[in-house]
């Protein structure tokens, strides 16, 4: 796979909303947050199941690592892109599967205390790299389209690298904790962001007037029309809208994480 197949090219897919400022400090301080909770993690707790289907904590942080990995340099980018691309032509899984697979056997034979060392140093270079490699492809289309809901969709490198790849390790965070039964560190300006980003895309993308209630640290209220009153926690309803809950109605339009 060459850069300009990873490239793409132009057309009308979802873009980001956040600034980019507002984006990279998120980025940066999510991979710190993941850091930390790896280093509070008792050596029983990483063989606990998650809410992934077959992975347990230690498997999920492989998999957190292995997208950090992948995100901090070009060439680890176009071999785990090219390696996965690969595994779907032959096995016909999507090609988000094959990638999370590789990333968690990429990863499998750190100890844990090398994958929390090996975290610290990858964090903030994947930060740094999404800023820089978004200079030069930030409008530019994804190469494949994505499935949500059954239904293909185009994005931006933008949407993809300032959104949904914060995103991921947040839930990934929200998946830990429930496992372990580790409080999840949660604040206005951080996880609150997050939150509010994914409410008024959720809106947007359901298209329904409603009145959003989220509680908690990083919660909120939005009038997006009026309309049918939503009220639950703000945690709940990001794994909720992430498909890691049952739900009818509006709640079951989902967004990517």
């Amino acid at each position: 796979m060459s850069v300009d197949d990873l490239v793409g090219s132009r057309r009308q897919p979802r873009e980001r909303v956040l600034d980019r400022e507002v984006a990279m400090r998120l980025a940066a301080t999510e991979y710190e947050r993941v850091s930390l909770l790896l280093e509070r993690l008792l050596p029983e707790h990483w063989a606990l199941p998650t809410d992934c289907p077959g992975w347990d904590v230690r498997a999920m942080a492989g998999h957190i690592l292995g997208m950090a990995e992948m995100v901090a340099g070009l060439p680890e980018m176009l071999r785990q892109q090219t390696l996965a691309g690969r595994a779907a032509k032959r096995s016909g899984a999507p090609l988000i599967d094959e990638l999370t697979a590789l990333q968690v056997a990429k990863n499998a034979h750190l100890s844990n205390a090398e994958l929390i060392g090996r975290m610290r140093v990858i964090g903030p270079r994947a930060a740094k790299f999404r800023n820089r490699f978004l200079g030069l492809v930030q409008n530019r289309r994804m190469p494949e389209a994505q499935a949500m809901d059954g239904v293909e969709e185009w994005w931006t490198f933008g949407y993809l690298f300032d959104v949904v790849l914060t995103r991921d390790p947040f839930m990934h965070r929200v998946d830990i904790c429930r496992a372990t039964g580790l409080d999840l560190h949660v604040t206005a300006d951080h996880e609150g962001v997050l939150v509010d980003d994914v409410a008024r895309e959720w809106a947007g993308r359901h298209g329904e007037p409603v009145m959003l209630e989220l509680t908690g640290p990083a919660g909120g209220t939005w009038t997006f029309g009026g309309g049918e009153r939503v009220s639950m926690d703000a945690v709940e309803f990001c794994r909720t809208v992430s498909g890691r809950e049952p739900a009818s109605g509006v709640l079951a339009q989902q967004v990517p994480f």
